[in-house]
């Protein structure tokens, strides 16, 4: 880090003019030259009285020091692998970027969430109460249950607790199952100080044997799912500490496996493929034409995903169209983020397809197409090829923090644009105010559809700031959450969807045809954030 210091000319004397007393001698902070704490009277010789504290060290002070610290023992980032990438950026230009990647799942492909929540719910409550014996009182769901999802929520595996945490680690909100606790509650297991496990979680270490992470929508039908467990072991069971996870990590396995699709094994992929119009929302003209000028304008266009080659095909069929591998100049599917970013050749190579199939392993990635598992480091070294650069500059577009955004920034030093519903609040429930407009012009939550309020839960309030509990002026201090930490951290920036930037250009575009035509061309100004060509 380097530090830039203003310049001071010697005065116009043949001697120097004698220095100054310094701050410390006029009783005032080194760092701001506001009065110490009894400077004053200390420098007459006074007994000191009361002043404000420094508020450079209360800057300090509030400063989150884990955010400051790398993961622990990451594996270390590959050289030269991605061009630029620092966090938060004021300004940032798709049109500067060589290579635009997307992911698919809640990113290109959006879902009815209302029926695809209750589907992944049901798939896996159907197998833990068919094969592993639990109440089935699990199969049952209220219309407002799914009020309890919400991003960001750690699991207490052993306790049975959910935790929403503070930007410093401290426990905000927490449940007992689906049973939110009071400030007591929390204060007599977590206390006011960091949770035990924040610095790994804070790493993005999101999955151990202790506690889980839900960062995605694929993610939050089973938190509610683990809530509900947990309700009925202490109904029937009265236990202290729980010993679920194992059978929810069967559940996930029986349904997500790769042979899954293939095999109409379990209830969720034979259900998508039987019925996608139900689950699957079809890609905005505006996405799709969008996707065309970028590969007009010169730029390679990337999909990754870790969703194996035959949902992807029929995903991506159904929200693109057939043609959907005209969009993209490399597909990768299987990936198996986040350690597509982190591994290297050596343990994660890309590996060719037949038939869905994966084939033998590839030392090195020559040409583009399309390509299962691998590694960022092969697929960088071909993207020098393809643009002829040393140091192409790369954005990836993800809705997942822990599999998208952090390896993304964090390994390959890309630039990340954060995928995020929730920025889009209260918005995003607002039933459609008529129905005569187009499916993309419409509320994501439509008639009398079950109510899936993610965005803002009743239960756990907003995903970005809290108010701090148990203090009497509670309601005048808010404090960020650890997620709306990560993303100020990780993402260049956030958008509620693809559609915030495909439409804005479209929009633009339009306009400068139209003053062009007018004979006003020479008032445009054609510097926007996301670029002129994207």
């Amino acid at each position: 880090m380097f530090f830039e210091f203003e310049r001071l000319d010697t005065p116009p004397a043949i001697l120097p003019a004698p220095a100054p007393p310094s701050r410390a001698r006029q009783g005032l902070c080194r760092r701001c030259g506001r009065p110490r704490r009894g400077g004053a009277e200390r420098a007459e010789g006074v007994p000191a009285g009361p002043a404000p504290l420094c508020p450079a060290r209360l800057r300090r002070k509030r400063r989150p020091r884990s955010f400051l610290l790398p993961p622990l023992s990451p594996p270390p980032p590959p050289p030269a692998c991605g061009g630029g990438g620092s966090a938060m950026q004021q300004h940032f230009s798709l049109a500067e970027c060589d290579v635009v990647g997307f992911d698919l799942d809640h990113t290109l492909c959006r879902y009815h969430l209302p029926q695809s929540a209750r589907l992944i719910y049901d798939s896996f409550a159907q197998y833990l109460v068919t094969e592993k014996g639990y109440d089935e009182d699990l199969l049952t769901l209220a219309p407002d249950s799914l009020d309890f999802c919400c991003k960001g929520l750690v699991l207490d595996i052993e306790e049975g607790n959910f935790l929403k945490l503070a930007e410093d680690g401290t426990v905000l909100r927490a449940s007992h199952g689906t049973k939110s606790m009071t400030f007591e509650e929390i204060l007599e297991i977590y206390g006011r100080k960091e949770w035990k496990h924040f610095n790994t979680v804070s790493g993005m270490v999101s999955r151990t044997a202790k506690y889980y992470l839900y960062d995605n929508y694929f993610d939050l039908p089973g938190a509610l799912l683990c809530a509900r467990v947990v309700d009925s072991l202490d109904q029937h069971d009265g236990q202290k500490k729980y010993d679920f996870w194992k059978d929810m990590v069967a559940a996930i396995q029986h349904n997500y496996k790769i042979s899954a699709f293939k095999e109409n094994c379990g209830m969720y992929f034979p259900e998508v493929k039987n019925h996608p119009d139900k689950y699957l929302q079809r890609c905005p003209e505006s996405v799709k034409k969008w996707l065309k000028q970028l590969k007009n304008a010169g730029k390679i266009l990337l999909l990754i995903t870790s969703s194996h080659s035959d949902y992807c095909r029929l995903l991506c069929e159904h929200v693109l169209g057939n043609d959907f591998e005209e969009y993209f100049d490399i597909l990768i599917t299987n990936a198996l983020k986040p350690g597509f970013f982190s591994h290297t050749p050596n343990q994660r190579p890309f590996r060719t397809l037949e038939n869905d199939e994966e084939q033998e392993a590839l030392l090195s990635l020559d040409k583009p197409g399309w390509y299962s598992q691998g590694n960022a480091i092969q697929l960088y070294d071909l993207l020098k090829k393809m643009t002829g650069k040393l140091d192409p500059k790369v954005v990836y577009f993800g809705d997942s923090m822990h599999s998208d955004i952090f390896p993304a920034h964090h390994y390959s030093n890309w630039e990340t644009v954060f995928i995020l519903e929730e920025l889009l609040g209260d918005k995003g429930i607002e039933p459609a105010k008529a129905e005569s407009e187009p499916l993309e012009k419409k509320g994501k939550y439509e008639g009398d559809q079950l109510k899936v309020p993610y965005f803002v839960s009743k239960q756990w309030g907003s995903f970005f700031v809290d108010r701090l509990p148990g203090l009497e002026n509670a309601e005048e201090t808010l404090v960020h959450t650890w997620s709306c930490k990560c993303i100020s951290t990780y993402s260049t920036i956030a958008i509620p969807s693809l559609e915030a930037i495909a439409e804005k250009k479209i929009r633009e575009r339009e306009r400068k045809h139209l003053l062009y035509k007018s004979g006003e061309h020479d008032e445009i100004n054609t510097s926007h954030d996301f670029g002129e060509e994207g």
